[in-house]
């Protein structure tokens, strides 16, 4: 297992293959329709202008494996130190402990990045994303219940929240 930092050029058809296979057969995200190329060029750029990372693993011959990001919890100033992160594993490679290594990779860059709190929203159903956080030192933070609809039925909506000691001298503004 190689950890990259993905780039468009290189990884955008993979990471759109595993979102389209996480909207289309489960809850891991509440979108109904797959995504597109062009939403991910977008998503990328999205991710470039925040500087926000994109961490992943390949295997020995340069297939994506899984990533994980984060990018803004809410649109004000005040939050500017928590973000809202995101973990997934290519359905082919599950089992492996990708998704923790993952998850760490990503707390490890919400530290160097000076963040203070991470939130994951994750589906209720997802029993071996919730286990991860808790595991990873995640707390429960709440549940929104039937905060989604679909495939027929309401979505409970858990989140976890990690608090970092950074930023070091955090400041308003």
């Amino acid at each position: 297992m190689i950890a990259v930092d993905c780039t468009y050029e290189r990884h955008a058809g993979a990471i759109l293959a595993i979102f389209n296979h996480a909207i289309l057969t489960s809850t891991a995200l509440y979108d109904y329709q797959a995504r597109t190329d062009a939403s991910m060029q977008a998503w990328f750029d999205a991710k470039r202008k925040g500087n926000y990372p994109v961490v992943g693993f390949e295997d020995e011959d340069g297939v994506l494996m899984g990533f994980a990001s984060y990018g803004p919890f809410r649109p004000f100033p005040a939050f500017k130190y928590t973000v809202e992160h995101s973990v997934y594993v290519d359905q082919r490679f599950r089992g492996r402990g990708l998704g923790e290594a993952l998850l760490r990779a990503i707390v490890e860059r919400a530290r160097e990045q000076e963040y203070h709190v991470l939130v994951g929203a994750i589906d209720a159903s997802n029993a071996v994303s919730c286990a991860l956080h808790e595991k990873l030192g995640f707390s429960r933070a709440g549940v929104i219940e039937q905060a989604g609809f679909k495939f027929g039925r309401w979505l409970d909506l858990v989140l976890y929240r990690r608090q970092l000691e950074t930023p070091g001298q955090p400041v308003d503004g």
